[in-house]
């Protein structure tokens, strides 16, 4: 529902006229500006340069318009916002005016005013508002709004060509073997079911019951060296409590779930490394370690994956649609356990496209530690029993040659963390995006590790 909130301002808004414009106390600050509106350049949106937009938090709105006496005002956004003004009254004395939490304001002026600045600020973190309308004495001037205002001109840019994630010169991996396939497999990758070696790192985590001869499976994982494992906090942990070590097992090489591999071979845990700033509830800095009791001879069908660096999570725009695969062996459209490996290839989407998608929800348990990628309303998503399951992107060590191959290898860029539940239900929806622990932010944590 339309929230609308009305004010009626005696004072005069604080502005000072020149012979060729009117000037705003914006005008010695660092800004930029850009139009909201596609039809005017009367409204002008300022915000301050060098911040992502991902991180920005306000900005100006000014309108180069007279307001004559007893004037209304409308202004609407497509989101929650609250708005603030300077006031000055006749006496020359100022104050601050806020109005908060709504999408629809109405100002009455009972002063003739020339040019008008306001600050926004938003009240769902990350969910940029776009100015979606604004009428004076009910004359529309923004008919035609862009709501890619602030996109098109904070969104950093890839080089031309670029794809991928990459590496500067140096930064490539300590294992140059890391995210290599060993099985050749000549079918294009595509959503369903797998072939035994596709994902050598892939692996399948298990909880021993009291018995310690039966198992029961909780997770994926990923193999990122001889003897380590990475997956999420929240799948070997009660509260942020990490499992006693001696309950889980590690199974590697892993592609029938209920049916024992031949290519196999399981692992017992030694120590469960949780992030000291894990946050159960919320389900932040959701991301630990699985240090194995010994260490793997890497096979055909085992492998370590490479994982993302921190140079070349820097040089991809957060707006920038990646391509990555997720495996595991999830909850399927009939909400029945997948018995062999499945994949899917999922986009990036922008913090903004996932927190305007379902707003409750991915303010809660998004951060700018995390990532959203998938699908909204095609019913591809990961689900339960995918948690912890890498996001994997293939990135190439050289431009594609003519016969459109090239090498390279997979990295993990992050871990599958959550995803909107069913209403009523435990179970994933799938018409949501999934939330995935950016590991490229983990990266020295990571490496604090696995340098032991």
């Amino acid at each position: 529902m339309m929230k609308r909130i009305v004010v009626i301002l005696y004072g005069v808004f604080m502005v000072v006229e020149s012979k060729n414009r009117v000037r705003t106390p914006l005008d010695t600050l660092p800004l930029t500006s850009a139009c909201p509106c596609k039809d005017s350049q009367d409204v002008s949106i300022w915000f301050e340069l060098g911040v992502p937009l991902k991180d920005l938090n306000q900005y100006y709105v000014h309108i180069n318009k007279t307001f004559p006496t007893d004037s209304v005002m409308k202004v609407s956004f497509d989101t929650e916002v609250k708005i603030t003004f300077t006031v000055r009254s006749n006496e020359n004395k100022f104050s601050r005016v806020s109005l908060k939490k709504s999408d629809n304001f109405t100002v009455r002026f009972f002063t003739q005013l020339v040019g008008l600045s306001f600050i926004v600020k938003w009240t769902t973190p990350g969910l940029v508002p776009h100015l979606t309308g604004l009428a004076i004495d009910d004359e529309e001037f923004c008919v035609d709004p862009d709501v890619e205002s602030l996109e098109k001109y904070t969104a950093e840019r890839m080089p031309q060509g670029a794809k991928y994630p990459w590496y500067a010169e140096g930064q490539r991996p300590k294992n140059i073997d890391c995210g290599q396939r060993k099985v050749g497999h000549t079918d294009p990758a595509v959503n369903g079911e797998t072939k035994p070696g596709d994902w050598p790192w892939h692996v399948a985590l298990y909880r021993r019951k009291y018995n310690k001869l039966n198992y029961d499976y909780i997770c994926g994982g990923t193999l990122i060296s001889e003897s380590f494992v990475l997956t999420v906090a929240h799948c070997v942990s009660v509260r942020g409590i990490p499992f006693p070590p001696e309950k889980l097992i590690v199974w590697l090489g892993k592609y029938h779930l209920y049916v024992t591999d031949k290519q196999s071979e399981i692992k017992d845990v030694e120590r469960v490394v949780i992030n000291e700033e894990y946050d159960s509830r919320r389900l932040s800095n959701d991301i630990a370690l699985l240090k194995l009791k010994s260490q793997v001879q890497f096979t055909d069908y085992i492998q370590p994956a490479c994982l993302a660096h921190a140079v070349a999570h820097d040089s991809t725009p957060y707006n920038t649609n990646i391509l990555g695969n997720i495996v595991g062996w999830g909850y399927d459209n009939d909400n029945q356990q997948a018995s062999t490996l499945q994949q899917a290839v999922f986009p990036t989407v922008s913090a903004e496209t996932c927190l305007r998608s379902y707003p409750d929800y991915y303010a809660m348990f998004t951060s700018w530690k995390t990532f959203c990628a998938g699908y909204r309303n095609n019913g591809t998503s990961a689900c339960n029993g995918d948690s912890g399951g890498g996001y994997q992107v293939f990135v190439p060590n050289k431009e594609q040659d003519a016969n459109g191959t090239a090498s390279g290898a997979w990295h993990v860029t992050g871990i599958i963390s959550n995803m909107p539940a069913m209403a009523g239900v435990v179970v994933c929806d799938s018409d949501y995006y999934t939330v995935f622990t950016d590991v490229a932010k983990f990266r020295d944590w990571i490496d604090s590790y696995l340098d032991d």
